[in-house]
């Protein structure tokens, strides 16, 4: 069960937002590096990393910082945000990025995330931002009419590594994850599904453990983490239980 810390960057900061606002920021450091060392040195096997501006933008805005911490730690690092060609997924792959994540263009344009997969076998996570089951895009900007199953299956056949799931009404809100939504896409599909958004006490790591079986592999977790609510040792200790 990996429990995956979350670093959104906005304007070269560690930020975190609330459902997905723009204009709900909340700063947390000014040193993304730093924070991405701290959570490696204290357990993580994995480090998420979101290009806020990118992902509004719809270019990466703050691949330096990216590149930077892809550097500076030994653990996988996964990164989204704003990645909308092959070119991008090369330099991020290039700069020691292990895993790209591709969010809207994965929806609106099913070819090109077929094409990545043929291109970058075991490089590409689909992550896939819901609300009352259905798919949002654009930085959750604009919810469509795509159900969440149907369009997780479309990225499973094209062979993608593994899928995250956010439910929107909860990210950042502190009240937990949406656990039947996140046990119905896991049990609909063989690819690994990590949970998202809302993660927030020990108890939710408790309850994400007893997924494990459906086909949940693990979680990004974010505010917990920096708010100090949730104690990550304590909760990979819960994890590898």
């Amino acid at each position: 069960m990996l429990l995956i810390p979350a670093i959104d960057l906005k304007g070269g900061q560690c930020v975190r937002l609330r459902q997905g606002r723009m204009d709900d920021v909340t700063v947390f450091s000014d040193e993304p590096v730093g924070v991405a060392k701290r959570w490696a040195d204290e357990g993580a096997e994995r480090i998420h990393i979101v290009d806020l501006d990118g992902a509004v933008k719809g270019q990466p805005i703050n691949v330096a910082v990216i590149e930077q911490i892809a550097a500076a730690v030994k653990v996988p690092v996964q990164v989204g945000g704003g990645i909308r060609d092959e070119e991008t997924v090369q330099r991020y792959l290039n700069a020691g990025v292990q895993y790209v994540i591709i969010g809207t263009k994965a929806v609106n344009a099913p070819h090109f995330l077929h094409d990545l997969c043929l291109e970058f076998p075991r490089h590409i996570i689909v992550s896939l931002d819901a609300k009352d089951g259905r798919v949002a895009l654009n930085g959750w900007a604009k919810l469509t009419g795509h159900d969440v199953i149907e369009t997780a299956l479309h990225c499973e056949r094209d062979g993608v590594e593994a899928i995250i799931y956010t439910d929107i009404a909860r990210d950042g809100m502190m009240q937990g994850f949406n656990v039947e939504a996140t046990r119905n896409l896991a049990r609909a599909l063989k690819t690994p599904v990590l949970a998202s958004g809302g993660i927030s006490s020990l108890d939710d790591i408790r309850t994400l453990k007893e997924l494990e079986s459906d086909g949940v592999a693990g979680a990004v977790i974010g505010r917990a983490l920096y708010q100090g609510a949730l104690d990550f040792k304590q909760a990979i200790k819960i994890a590898r239980g």
